[in-house]
């Protein structure tokens, strides 16, 4: 049993049963020469050989497939293996064979399978494959050779057969350009483009045909560019980075500007040695404006550096590149009968405007309205000037700029010539000070403190001051070096070179100087205050608090008289000294007693005097100024020592006291007397009240009886009136009911009546209205029937009709001459002969016959 098993084994592994398209690789031990053995077979291994590869199934490249074997077999050009003399299989060592879709094939000896079968690359359309050559071969079809490092498309679509000799680098899509849109390529190599223009390498260019664009092999893109949409009222505003024509022909020069508007194109894309600098938008003027434009571009289209240009309105115009608007879009200078325009001009050239007039640089000149006025380049307008009216209480101070001489304008209106300006008049600041505050010296005496404000004066404006009345003001010309006063009420209008001559008096108690500053000078009556410390004969100091009554006497008011009002710049203290002075010496020799008792009198004859015949003076005279004091009121006497204050206050005391007591008693008196009085007066008083009570409670009594009484009666009588009146009221009132239900009895059969009867008459109207729409259409029914049978039988015609008429009879008449019967006649004698019904069975036709025609 073992012997016949190993006999078995060993036949079975020298028998190969090889299936269809399996192979094996058989080798010769003795030639070491290896073949093919292809199935379907049995193969039976003979002991110099040697299976070493299979069975294995061949390799199978399905339809549009392709697989690579690597150091193929040679074949010769009818496609059979080459075999060397040992009877081996030639092969292409280190060589690659790429085989397409072809019945199952084995491998040979050597032969290595390096890929296995792959689909074909479909390129699509609109799309490509960029391929290079990795061998020097030429181009089956084409004729090209290609060399190693070659670079090219292949364009869609289309199957892409690959070749050892090619290398497939990336897939290349095409670039769809829309509607106002480009593509910008550069050239990595040089090369031609689709257009056939020779690029080198690095050049860039755009592409702007709208579709698909598809990259040459040595084309790069960039990237896409939109297109600028340029409208009426946007440019674009370009710069060339290189010298180069533009797509309008244009030699445009390296670092050149332009712009680009919809006259033009209506939508730009840049070139790529085109730079867009910006969006230009339009400027627009209207008929009441103007604009300079400063380096305007020539007809040559080059900027006239230096130069300007003049744009009046209506205009809508874009500003080319490098150019600009002086100040702007300005508004014409419209000009009204009191304005005018201080002109000046900046180079030589001749005014058109005043009738062709040379003007030469640095000219000044004045246009006065009603105008329209647009200045031109050659000029600046220095200012606008507007009449000035002036009341005759107004004025301002103008000054001629080439004399130099300030002169005042008042009570007209004036208007500034072009050689003149509006001169500002300085004061000093108190002055200032004074006008700004505008105080009435009668009702501000009293408050020394200076007053600011915020409010600003004119400088230009005339100073005016008015002059209170009773009060006189000076006023001082510098340039005829004279003074003139002025007596209120009246108005001071200062002259250029004037000046007011200001008042500094002494205020407060006791006097200071310098608390009271003034323009006007009061000529009085009026008083003044003061406080000053005497000294009796027995040195008792005391304080006295004094008030002069004052007033300026005035003979004549010439301006020499005048003057002398403001001789003295501080009378009131010059008055407040001399006064103090005459009475500490009068009061200086007199005892205090003395003078507490006629103090009056004392002062009063210090002060006053005596006359020739020794009786006292009425007023004491200034004669530098003329000041008169006609009165002094001793307000207040206090001693200024404690122990004197004292002694007078207890002596007061003591007068006050007594005089407080008399007062008294006498009071007491007097209230008793009245106290006694009131008693009489209230004891009459009661005894009168209680018999007018006596007389009141007997009419009370009398009273009371007549109402019990009128009581008693009334009501019976009240109670017999109260049911008259309601039997009264309720018939009246069933009276008024009856009425009323009657109306409304009556109201309701009318609105009932008029009910029904607007509803009978709805109710024959619509009948009728319907009526009257089932006649109407009706009638319209019938006239559409009439029209359409009308219609058709015109659209027929009467020869069709005819046709149709007779069709059946003429079609039995020619189908029994068709039939070639001269005479025939079948019937059973009980009915009349009729040919045309024949007719009509033999065709199988029941048509009743429209007309009888004897057959022929």
């Amino acid at each position: 049993m073992s012997s016949k098993g190993s006999s078995r084994s060993s036949e079975e592994m020298n028998i190969f049963r090889i299936a269809p398209y399996y192979y094996i690789h058989v080798m010769d031990l003795n030639t070491n020469v290896t073949r093919v053995v292809n199935g379907p077979k049995t193969y039976i291994r003979q002991d110099n050989e040697k299976v070493i590869f299979g069975p294995e199934k061949m390799v199978t490249v399905p339809p549009r497939h392709y697989c690579i074997v690597e150091s193929p077999v040679v074949r010769n050009k009818d496609g059979n293996v080459v075999f060397d003399t040992y009877g081996q299989a030639k092969l292409r060592h280190a060589d690659l064979e790429i085989r397409f879709s072809q019945e199952p094939f084995p491998l040979y000896p050597g032969e290595v399978y390096k890929q296995a079968p792959k689909p074909l690359m479909v390129v699509a359309a609109n799309s490509a494959i960029r391929l290079k050559a990795i061998l020097d071969f030429e181009e089956e079809g084409t004729k090209v050779n290609r060399v190693a490092g070659d670079e090219w498309l292949f364009e869609g679509p289309g199957t892409y057969m690959p070749r050892k000799e090619v290398e497939v680098i990336e897939p290349v899509r095409a670039t769809i350009i829309q509607p106002n849109q480009a593509i910008k390529l550069r050239a990595r190599k040089q090369t031609t483009d689709r257009n056939g223009v020779e690029r080198v390498t690095g050049e860039e260019w755009t592409v702007k045909k709208v579709g698909a664009y598809l990259p040459g092999a040595y084309e790069e893109v960039m990237g896409t560019l939109d297109a600028y949409v340029l409208t009426e009222k946007k440019a674009l505003h370009l710069r060339a980075m290189r010298t180069f024509r533009d797509c309008f022909d244009i030699e445009r020069k390296n670092g050149e500007e332009w712009l680009v508007t919809m006259v033009e194109s209506e939508a730009y894309i840049p070139d790529v040695y085109e730079e867009v600098v910006g969006v230009v938008d339009i400027t627009t003027l209207t008929n009441r404006q103007y604009a300079v434009i400063l380096d305007p571009v020539g007809a040559n289209g080059k900027p006239q550096l230096g130069q300007k240009k003049l744009i009046k309105g209506e205009k809508s115009f874009f500003l080319q590149p490098n150019e600009r608007l002086e100040s702007g879009i300005q508004n014409v200078y419209v000009l009204g009968e009191d304005e005018g325009l201080i002109l000046k001009a900046k180079e030589e050239f001749l005014d058109t405007e005043d009738n062709k007039t040379p003007r030469k640089p640095g000219d000044r000149w004045m246009i006065r309205g009603p105008m329209e006025y647009v200045p031109p380049v050659e000029v600046d307008v220095v200012s606008k000037r507007k009449a000035i009216p002036l009341d005759e209480n107004e004025g301002i101070y103008v000054r001629d700029v080439k004399s130099g001489k300030v002169r005042s304008i008042c009570g007209k209106t004036y208007m500034l010539s072009q050689d003149e300006e509006l001169w500002s008049k300085e004061l000093p600041p108190t002055v200032e000070e004074l006008l700004i505050s505008n105080k009435d010296p009668l009702a501000d005496r009293g408050n020394y403190a200076t007053k600011t404000s915020s409010a600003k004066r004119d400088k230009t404006k005339v100073v005016t001051f008015r002059v209170p009345h009773n009060a006189a003001v000076q006023i001082y010309d510098y340039k005829e070096k004279k003074a003139r006063v002025v007596l209120g009420p009246d108005l001071v209008m200062l002259r250029p070179d004037e000046q007011f001559t200001q008042i500094s008096l002494s205020g407060g108690k006791p006097k200071r100087p310098n608390q009271i500053k003034s323009l006007c000078l009061l000529l009085g009556p009026d008083f003044c205050t003061d406080v000053l410390t005497i000294e009796t004969a027995d040195h008792a100091r005391l304080q006295l608090q004094l008030a002069y009554n004052w007033h300026f006497e005035i003979s004549d008011k010439t301006q020499t008289s005048l003057a002398k009002l403001f001789a003295v710049p501080d009378f009131i203290g010059d008055a407040c000294k001399a006064i103090a002075s005459r009475i500490r010496g009068a009061v200086a020799s007199v005892q205090f007693d003395d003078f507490h008792k006629n103090s009056a009198k004392i002062i009063c004859a210090a002060v006053f005097g005596y006359d020739s015949d020794r009786k006292l003076g009425s007023r004491f005279i200034f004669p530098a100024n003329n000041l008169a004091i006609t009165s002094i009121d001793i307000q207040s006497a206090e001693p200024v020592d404690q122990r004197t204050r004292d002694a007078l206050q207890k002596s007061v005391q003591l007068a006050i006291e007594i005089t407080t007591n008399s007062q008294e008693a006498a009071a007491r008196h007097e209230a008793q007397r009245l106290e006694q009085e009131a008693k009489g007066r209230l004891e009459r008083q009661k005894i009168s009240d209680e018999a007018e009570a006596e007389r009141s409670r007997k009419n009370l009594l009398e009273l009371q009886a007549q109402s019990a009484a009128v009581e008693s009666s009334g009501q019976a009588k009240a109670e017999a009136q109260s049911r008259a009146e309601a039997a009264r009221i309720e018939g009246e009132a069933a009276v008024e009911q009856a009425k009323l239900k009657a109306e409304a009895l009556n109201i309701e059969t009318t609105a009932e009546l008029e009910r029904l009867t607007h509803a009978r008459e709805a109710e024959i109207k619509y009948v009728r209205e319907q009526n009257e729409l089932e006649i109407s259409k009706s009638k319209q029914t019938a006239i559409i029937e009439v029209e359409k049978f009308g219609n058709m039988v015109k659209s027929i015609g009467s020869e069709t009709l005819r046709a149709i008429a007779v069709a059946g009879p003429e079609n039995q008449v020619k189908l029994l001459q068709s039939l070639g019967i001269q005479s025939t006649l079948i019937t059973d004698g009980s009915n009349p002969i009729n040919l045309f019904n024949t007719a009509s069975g033999l065709i199988g036709a029941v048509e009743p016959p429209l007309k009888r025609e004897k057959l022929q």
